[in-house]
């Protein structure tokens, strides 16, 4: 016998073949454990502690795997799974993780058997591309227009949330939000951008109730001057600013020197003069209120003044696009450019409100406004923390519909369609792709299976009676209603799912799955690779010189 030949370093470590399949798989399904108790409407909450010492109570699968600190690796490729679908459609993001999980988990049985990987994958997409037709053959589309159709939507896909206690409130605000602010770019598109113009302004105090959407703006910010400047404005006619109304500083330093005294009276005055030349360009136009995103000196804020001029300075650079976009103003960068076109006119009311011990300026009542601020009021940070997150999610959703205004049913019935059609499918294929593709149609049914679980009925008998009832395809919207565990049919009971979000956590899933399949070698404990000739004894600690510290990459988060 040879000696054994050692190819890879003592300090790696590899695994290879069945053993990582079956890691991958095992990891996949700790990971969909997790978060398999929060799906449905009667989910259970999830309780983490940060690193920061700070709670974070949710039930949102994105914002839980975000806490989580994974070693495996395969493990953190399916957080990653939850966070696509959040930045993709922004719902479903438990059910992505919990499809995934079964997916792997019927895999794991052909592995077993020794089929071939990619042999599994090649039937899982060909299943994908059935499930989509058959999402397309039973999505129905609907009216953006029809509020009611709008409500019973967001409704049923914040229904699992938490918040689902307080009613219609949070489905109406985020419906009314994101009608607000969508622009039509023509031909039948509508652009909703959730992120830059709608703001969520958490205020502490008061009730969930009083939570409401602005027609407007609200900034965290007072009046520069409140004893003189007037607090509450009707109709103002408001300028954006984002030029410093003070003295300019010379760029770099410049000494002057006065040999006569007069010479020093003259610098002052020129400073004066120059400030009252800005402020009176200003003042030409006749504003109510000027907002500037830079600092405004005494001088400025007292020519401001006597002229009734109300003035809020060091305002957030997206902030004052907000604003200009709620009240039509265009944001001016120096005084003497300013045309009359560039005043905001459409803003009915700006005043200055105080909540708790700290005020807020509001710019509300606009007409036809293009941003707006979603006031949230409650109990304690973190019930508004999770108010803004379920928040997020049902703007998403109204998003998608306004982007692609099609319907599925909820409630498990789709994943249950897309199974009982794979599995008729399923005879008609050749070949040893057969069992994985029926095995993958098993795999839908964890959505559904998981719902009854969280309802606590009996979920053999349950599953069974639906599995009937779905096999001869008489009505595809039969699914449960996860409050009560009944199986009932999902248009009657208003259980509506977006088609957006379905497709996509499909796709998701799926491709996720394969490609964790496809993994049979993991190797770790590989050194970063060093110059060569600059060995250095491990053992000395190295000192960062402070010049090492600027050309350092600094590496993304």
């Amino acid at each position: 016998m040879h000696a054994p030949v050692l190819v890879l370093k003592d300090s790696t470590k590899r695994e290879s073949g069945s053993k990582v399949h079956h890691a991958n798989i095992q990891a996949s399904k700790a990971v969909a454990d997790i978060i398999r108790t929060t799906l449905g409407p009667r989910s259970m909450l999830k309780m983490l502690l940060d690193a920061g010492g700070g709670i974070v109570v949710t039930n949102d699968g994105n914002a839980i795997l975000r806490e989580l600190d994974l070693a495996h690796p395969a493990a953190k490729s399916m957080i990653e799974l939850s966070r696509t679908q959040d930045e993709e459609v922004g719902d479903g993001t438990t059910s992505v993780i919990v499809l995934a999980g079964e997916m792997l988990h019927v895999a794991e049985a052909f592995i077993d058997k020794n089929y071939h990987p990619t042999v599994i994958c090649r039937a899982y997409n060909k299943a994908l591309e059935d499930a989509v037709a058959v999402l397309d053959k039973i999505a129905m589309t609907i009216d953006v227009k029809d509020r009611d159709k709008m409500l019973e939507l967001v409704q049923s896909s914040i229904g699992t949330k938490f918040t689902s206690r307080f009613g219609d409130l949070i489905a109406k605000l985020a419906i009314e939000a994101t009608s607000m602010v969508g622009v039509d770019l023509g031909l039948g598109l509508r652009e909703v951008d959730i992120k830059k113009y709608i703001k969520v302004e958490k205020v502490p105090g008061g009730q969930l109730e009083d939570s409401q959407v602005l027609r407007g703006v609200m900034i965290n910010k007072d009046v520069v001057a409140p004893s003189k400047m007037r607090r509450k404005i009707v109709n103002p006619r408001i300028i954006l600013l984002d030029c410093p109304l003070e003295y300019k500083k010379g760029e770099n330093q410049t000494n002057a020197e006065i040999v006569r005294e007069e010479d020093w009276e003259v610098l002052l005055r020129m400073e004066e003069e120059y400030i009252e030349n800005l402020c009176m360009q200003i003042l030409k136009f006749k504003p109510d209120l000027v907002i500037t995103e830079k600092g405004l000196s005494d001088l400025a804020c007292h020519y401001l003044s006597k002229a009734g001029v109300s003035a809020i300075r060091r305002v957030r650079k997206t902030d004052n696009n907000r604003i200009a976009r709620a009240c039509g103003a265009v944001i001016v960068n120096r005084p003497d450019e300013l045309q009359e076109s560039d005043v905001g006119t459409g803003a009915g009311l700006f005043e200055v409100k105080k909540f708790g011990d700290e005020f807020f300026a509001f710019i509300v009542d606009c007409k036809d406004p293009k941003a707006c601020t979603i006031l949230l009021r409650g109990a304690s940070k973190d019930l508004l923390n999770e108010v803004e997150r379920n928040l997020q999610d049902a703007m998403s959703v109204a998003r998608n519909i306004i982007k692609n205004p099609k319907l599925v049913p909820g409630g498990g019935a789709t994943e249950l369609t897309v199974s009982a059609t794979l599995k008729q499918k399923s005879s008609s294929i050749e070949g040893i792709e057969k069992w994985p593709y029926e095995a993958a149609a098993l795999a839908f049914e964890a959505i559904p299976r998981t719902l009854a679980q969280n309802c606590g009925v009996n979920v053999i008998r349950t599953m069974t009676a639906l599995q009937g009832k779905h096999a001869n395809g008489e009505n595809a919207w039969i699914g449960i209603d996860g409050n009560t565990g009944v199986i009932a049919d999902m248009k009657e009971r208003k259980i509506l799912d977006s088609y957006t979000v379905k497709a996509q956590t499909f796709k998701t899933a799926i491709e996720a799955a394969c490609m964790l399949l496809r993994i049979d070698d993991i190797v770790s404990g590989i050194k970063k690779k060093q110059a060569p000739g600059a060995t250095q004894a491990p053992s000395k600690p190295k000192v960062e010189q402070e010049d090492d510290a600027d050309n350092e990459q600094i590496l993304p988060e």
